[in-house]
């Protein structure tokens, strides 16, 4: 069994900014010369998260608008009084509870075995923000 590393580094640019790093995630397969195995893709962030969902234009949108209902801004949070960072982003935090911080994939000789629609998105909840991070590790032969 061989372990890779790689670390996928982006800027966000929205408050809530869904990217997809489906291309980028699969560049990092090839590179790493595993044939079969599986990935695990990690956010090292508290308020940005990992997600495996369709791309298409009008459904990112559709999911930025349920997030920003589930959880607004604007509510009356008690993180918001003194928070660590000086960001009043217990919205950020909460929106959270909705996602996962990692998913694993497997695959093979053909690549990541996603379904057909099925995507890689990081999703950032507390942007923009100018350094965001996503670890990537491979394990297989």
């Amino acid at each position: 069994m061989k372990y890779v590393t790689h670390t996928i580094n982006l800027e966000t640019t929205e408050p809530v900014h869904i990217v997809d790093i489906t291309e980028e995630v699969k560049k990092a397969l090839t590179a790493s010369c595993l044939k079969q195995g599986q990935m695990t893709i990690i956010s090292q962030h508290t308020t940005a998260f990992v997600n495996i969902n369709e791309y298409e234009p009008r459904l990112m949108d559709d999911m930025v608008t349920f997030l920003k209902r589930q959880v607004p801004r604007d509510g009356n949070y008690a993180h918001n009084i003194a928070p660590i960072d000086g960001r009043d982003n217990a919205h950020s935090h909460l929106m959270g509870l909705f996602m996962n911080s990692s998913e694993t994939i497997p695959f093979n000789q053909t690549g990541l075995m996603l379904g057909q629609w099925q995507s890689i998105f990081f999703i950032e909840l507390d942007g923009p923000r100018p350094k965001r991070s996503i670890l990537l590790h491979m394990a297989g032969e």
